[in-house]
């Protein structure tokens, strides 16, 4: 369910309360609120918010040239996917420097108005999500400006500002003897609505789930796994309505969800062949089972489960009274455990 997100007014203030004072120039002036809001090229000097912690402190300043390498603001040694990984790992493994990090890509996807830029970074915000959530005291202002910018309207402003400065260049230029390239008037990306409703569902789920668990580092593939994700659903993590809706979209006559191949490639849609070990699709089975995002059987009948374990009668009133689509899941299972 969306929620209506907070005000302008009071990310502002929540940013007066946490931000580090920011000069610039000669005279050092005082950087706005709104500025330190803003997408800029330049880096910075320290953390946008305030904090004690020395490793946070250096972090903060390098993570910030790492996006900007990612959204191609600034000259990266390596290539993108390898920028992903640093920056995922990074926030993932230092829980202090996620609220930064968040922060510091809302900065750089606001006032934005080269499109290539500002996609990328919310690419990066979509591939974050999906290894680690803010805090709690972060969460409601990085909702709020994930949801403004689920709004199609939004996508309008964007595009009609970047037609309008590739006018102002265009009348800006001196006429040559040579005719010039012709340039695009206007992006065909993919909207940014788009990205942010993907970062919004993400952002639901990471704040239930938290990190990503384990002692393993975000690796490559999994990074590659993240970003095309956004494109590409994947049928694991999903809930039980959105499996079945991806699904229809290539097999409308099945109404249970299709799971029976190696991980990436179910979520590739494609059919494996030379299966010979059992425990591979016995695995995958449970993997699915487990990665569902509310489980098969409702938290809200637990009780009554355990209560009557002894009791066929009330098993199955349960399993009858059960949703739809999960108590055909279940029957399902069972049936093809009996078999």
């Amino acid at each position: 369910t969306l929620r209506k997100p907070s005000s302008e007014t009071d990310i502002e203030n929540w940013a007066s309360k946490h931000f580090n004072k920011h000069t610039q120039g000669l005279f050092r002036r005082k950087v706005s609120i709104a500025n330190m809001l803003a997408w800029s090229s330049e880096s910075i000097k320290k953390p946008m918010i305030m904090t004690n912690d020395r490793n946070v402190k250096k972090e903060a300043c390098e993570i910030f040239k790492l996006i900007q390498m990612y959204m191609g603001d600034r000259r990266a040694k390596t290539d993108q996917l390898n920028v992903a990984l640093e920056v995922a790992t990074k926030g993932w493994s230092m829980q202090g420097l996620r609220d930064e990090l968040y922060i510091q890509l809302c900065r750089q996807t606001t006032e934005n108005f080269r499109y290539e830029s500002l996609a990328r970074g919310w690419e990066l915000m979509a591939i974050c999500l999906a290894f680690f959530p803010p805090t709690p005291k972060f969460h409601s202002y990085l909702e709020g400006y994930i949801y403004r910018h689920m709004d199609p309207v939004n996508d309008t402003k964007v595009t009609r500002h970047i037609r309008h400065l590739l006018q102002r260049t265009n009348q800006k230029k001196p006429k040559l003897r040579k005719k010039p390239k012709p340039q695009p008037k206007e992006h065909h990306g993919v909207a940014i609505s788009t990205y942010a409703k993907y970062c919004y569902n993400k952002l639901q789920k990471a704040a239930l789930t938290g990190a990503k668990k384990g002692l393993r580092k975000p690796s490559l593939e999994e990074i590659r796994h993240a970003r095309n994700a956004v494109f590409s659903p994947s049928m694991f993590g999903s809930s039980l309505q959105e499996a079945v809706a991806l699904q229809r979209e290539r097999y409308p006559e099945r109404q249970l969800p299709w799971v029976n191949a190696l991980k990436l490639q179910v979520d590739q849609w494609k059919i494996p062949t030379g299966l010979e070990d059992p425990h591979v699709p016995a695995s995958l089975l449970k993997l699915w089972y487990r990665e569902l995002e509310e489980p098969l059987i409702p938290p809200e009948f637990y009780e009554r489960c355990v209560q009557h374990y002894e009791s066929a009668d009330a098993a199955v009133a349960v399993v009858q009274s059960l949703p739809r689509l999960n108590r055909m899941v279940l029957c399902y299972l069972i049936r093809f455990l009996q078999v």
